[in-house]
Protein backbone atom coordinates (compact mmCIF):
# COMPACT_ATOMS: atom_id res chain seq x y z
CA UNK A 1 0.00 0.00 0.00
CA UNK A 2 1.47 3.47 -1.05
CA UNK A 3 2.04 5.97 2.22
CA UNK A 4 0.17 9.32 1.21
CA UNK A 5 2.54 12.05 1.09
CA UNK A 6 1.48 15.94 0.97
CA UNK A 7 1.69 18.04 -2.05
CA UNK A 8 4.49 20.62 -2.15
CA UNK A 9 1.68 23.39 -1.73
CA UNK A 10 0.57 21.66 1.23
CA UNK A 11 4.13 20.56 3.01
CA UNK A 12 4.64 24.81 1.75
CA UNK A 13 1.35 25.31 4.47
CA UNK A 14 2.14 23.67 7.08
CA UNK A 15 5.36 24.70 7.42
CA UNK A 16 4.23 28.17 7.88
CA UNK A 17 1.63 27.57 10.56
CA UNK A 18 4.37 25.53 12.19
CA UNK A 19 6.60 28.61 12.13
CA UNK A 20 3.56 30.94 13.25
CA UNK A 21 2.38 28.65 15.50
CA UNK A 22 5.90 28.11 17.46
CA UNK A 23 6.35 31.77 17.27
CA UNK A 24 3.19 32.06 19.60
CA UNK A 25 3.77 29.90 21.42
CA UNK A 26 7.32 31.65 22.06
CA UNK A 27 5.44 35.17 22.86
CA UNK A 28 2.79 33.92 24.83
CA UNK A 29 6.26 31.99 27.67
CA UNK A 30 7.58 35.20 27.56
CA UNK A 31 4.50 36.98 28.27
CA UNK A 32 3.58 35.39 31.07
CA UNK A 33 6.93 36.73 32.91
CA UNK A 34 5.73 40.01 32.65
CA UNK A 35 1.92 39.54 33.30
CA UNK A 36 0.86 40.15 36.70
CA UNK A 37 -3.16 39.37 36.76
CA UNK A 38 -3.43 35.75 38.04
CA UNK A 39 -6.76 35.31 35.29
CA UNK A 40 -4.52 36.22 32.58
CA UNK A 41 -2.05 34.31 33.60
CA UNK A 42 -4.00 31.29 33.43
CA UNK A 43 -5.76 32.23 30.12
CA UNK A 44 -2.05 32.69 28.95
CA UNK A 45 -0.45 29.10 30.16
CA UNK A 46 -3.97 27.61 28.65
CA UNK A 47 -2.74 28.95 25.21
CA UNK A 48 0.93 27.39 25.64
CA UNK A 49 -0.60 24.38 26.21
CA UNK A 50 -3.25 24.39 23.67
CA UNK A 51 -0.65 25.83 20.99
CA UNK A 52 1.69 22.57 22.31
CA UNK A 53 -0.90 20.68 21.59
CA UNK A 54 -1.41 21.97 17.88
CA UNK A 55 2.43 21.76 17.31
CA UNK A 56 2.05 18.14 17.94
CA UNK A 57 -0.54 17.75 15.45
CA UNK A 58 1.04 19.66 12.84
CA UNK A 59 4.50 18.12 13.66
CA UNK A 60 2.42 14.70 12.76
CA UNK A 61 1.16 15.75 9.61
CA UNK A 62 4.60 17.34 8.25
CA UNK A 63 6.10 14.12 8.43
CA UNK A 64 3.94 13.17 5.23
CA UNK A 65 6.11 15.75 3.53
CA UNK A 66 7.70 14.71 0.84
CA UNK A 67 10.61 15.88 1.03
CA UNK A 68 12.81 17.11 4.34
CA UNK A 69 14.55 20.07 4.84
CA UNK A 70 18.25 19.18 6.24
CA UNK A 71 19.01 20.81 9.53
CA UNK A 72 22.97 22.22 8.83
CA UNK A 73 25.71 20.79 11.16
CA UNK A 74 27.49 24.31 11.09
CA UNK A 75 25.49 27.34 12.23
CA UNK A 76 26.50 30.58 10.22
CA UNK A 77 28.80 32.98 12.41
CA UNK A 78 26.70 36.09 13.48
CA UNK A 79 27.86 39.07 12.14
CA UNK A 80 27.87 41.67 15.30
CA UNK A 81 29.53 44.51 13.74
Amino acid sequence: MDRQTLAAHESLEIHEALNFKTLCLAKSKLMQGIVFDQDLKALMQKDVEQTMQAIAELQAVYQKAPFQAPVPQNRPTPILN
